[in-house]
């Protein structure tokens, strides 16, 4: 039976603004009569969210690899052309070791722009093209990542606990520009650290994002030393503020969240020790969490006003699990899911709400992810925030099928501006619909958009696919924008660049 405007425009409220855009029939009679229901129903079952893949290593697997192909790299330095086919053939036992489908990781990365692989590769690019074809483990593992990623974003029958995951993900963001170290643990850090407790307590994520190898390579902490510590003493080494810093600024408190120049540094102290295993592996596998006692700070510190004695590991854990209790924190979490998901003048009465349940709840994150949706606030207004790439990628895969190389989806990315957790700060990517709806990210979304309409648009008919994507929902113009199109590839393109498949 047609969806009534009134049921498809509340149905695709749920797919828009709090998931990742509707399959085609997924504009159902069931999902318009009671869309708060089937967001619940995405709500509570982190198991959902989880990125079962064999390919995909844990971080401890993926810096084996690293540390090994470091080793394979110094060998080459130091021996002759022997030693250099010596690195081949090891670099492609890591690859079998590391990907289960070597044959379409081996292949060079697809050119958005130009679907297909070229036939020769100008004299220019000879490097680029080697690179591609014989890849470091580092870019074999985000590849991987990257496919497995945007494969989860196709599955959901709506998407709220996805975008959910892509938020605490952009919240708690590494890049991989940082080294290869970041590069081999990115996904990890979001599989292992965040997506576990979407719908779980706040501390847990916090503590978990905080001690991850990939977390504490990207923010120093591995350098951070305690003056007063053994090795600070011997070795002269000093405190690195960084990760105390993003802890309180970006993770917790936020800018306005009542800490002093005295408590970051405070912080550092207490997390001086925080690092991870290296090659050597002497204290545990490569890559595993390690407190190292001999570069903390000794002795109590006071941070936020309380006191807390040297309990080793315990005293930055116990500091962690307070900050994040910080009412304070619930302010800034609450305003910044409301920013995100409905409007970026927040409603105070929203936030107020989702503070309160965070409090209330100790953090738990899945009851306030229902606040959320029960709240009337949050589904008043129009569609006004601009999706970000990589949800205007997802929305595209959830019609189009998943993808079928990493081509597909780290190109576009990179082409949109928003490569895959390659930030340029450690506040992530804006979530404005100033910066995602700006000239330059508008035309290069047309130009993908022609693009991939060619590439796709065999497969649909246009006027049809906007139809079982918004129903009733889409516009008259859209529509016979749609139906006006001179082939069925310009037709797909303007759906992709409508304000209803844009807006969120």
């Amino acid at each position: 039976m047609a969806l009534s405007r009134d049921d498809a425009n509340r149905a695709m409220m749920a797919f828009q603004r709090f998931g990742l855009g509707a399959k085609p029939g997924g504009m159902t009679a069931d999902v318009a009569k009671d869309p708060r229901a089937a967001l619940r129903h995405e709500i509570g079952d982190g198991a959902k969210l989880l990125i079962d893949d064999p390919q995909l290593l844990t971080t401890q697997a993926a810096l084996a690899q690293h540390f090994e192909e470091q080793k394979i790299v110094r060998l080459v330095r130091e021996t002759d052309r022997d030693a250099s086919r010596e690195m081949q053939a090891a670099r492609g036992r890591l690859r079998s070791a590391g990907d289960g489908s070597p044959g379409v990781m081996m292949e060079a990365e697809s050119n958005p722009m130009q679907p297909g692989a070229p036939a020769a590769a100008p004299a220019g690019q000879a490097s680029r093209q080697a690179r591609q074809q014989n890849p470091q483990i580092e870019q074999i593992i985000y590849r991987n990542e990257a496919l497995a990623r945007m494969r989860k974003a196709g599955e959901p029958e709506i998407g709220f606990g996805e975008r959910l995951a892509l938020f605490w993900s952009n919240h708690f963001c590494v890049s991989v520009q940082k080294g290869q170290i970041a590069r081999a643990t990115a996904g990890a850090l979001e599989r292992e650290a965040v997506r576990p407790h979407v719908f779980g307590k706040f501390a847990d994520m916090l503590l978990a994002v905080e001690k991850h190898p990939a977390m504490l390579f990207y923010l120093d902490n591995r350098q951070s030393v305690g003056p007063g510590s053994r090795a600070g003493t011997n070795r002269r080494a000093g405190l690195n503020e960084n990760l105390a810093r993003e802890i309180l600024e970006l993770h917790t408190l936020g800018v306005d969240g009542g800490y002093t120049q005295v408590d970051v540094t405070a912080l550092a102290r207490i997390i001086t020790g925080w690092t991870f295993t290296g090659a050597a592996e002497r204290l545990g596998p490569a890559g595993t969490f390690l407190f190292a006692p001999n570069r903390h700070e000794p002795g109590e510190q006071k941070l936020l006003g309380r006191i807390y004695s040297d309990t080793g590991v315990g005293q930055g854990e116990t500091a962690l699990r307070d900050i994040a209790r910080h009412p304070s924190t619930a302010r800034h979490i609450a305003r910044k899911l409301v920013r995100h998901f409905v409007s970026e003048d927040a409603p105070p009465a929203l936030v107020e709400q989702l503070a309160r349940v965070f409090r209330d709840t100790d953090g738990d994150l899945g009851k306030v992810s229902r606040a959320l949706i029960d709240h009337d606030d949050a589904w008043k207004g129009d569609l006004v925030k601009i999706r970000t790439p990589y949800e205007w990628l997802a929305a595209i895969t959830r019609f189009s099928g998943p993808p079928k190389d990493f081509g597909q989806i780290l190109q576009p990315l990179a082409v949109l501006g928003a490569p895959l957790w390659a930030v340029p700060g450690p506040n992530g990517y804006p979530d404005t619909a100033a910066h995602w709806g700006s000239p330059e990210s508008i035309r290069s979304r047309l130009d993908l958009s022609a693009v991939i309409g060619r590439r796709l648009g065999d497969r649909f008919n246009p006027s049809d696919l906007g139809e079982q994507l918004f129903a009733s929902a889409l516009s008259t113009e859209t529509a016979q924008a749609i139906r006006r199109a001179e082939s069925k590839h310009q037709g797909l393109a303007i759906l992709m660049m409508s304000p209803e498949f844009q807006r969120r």
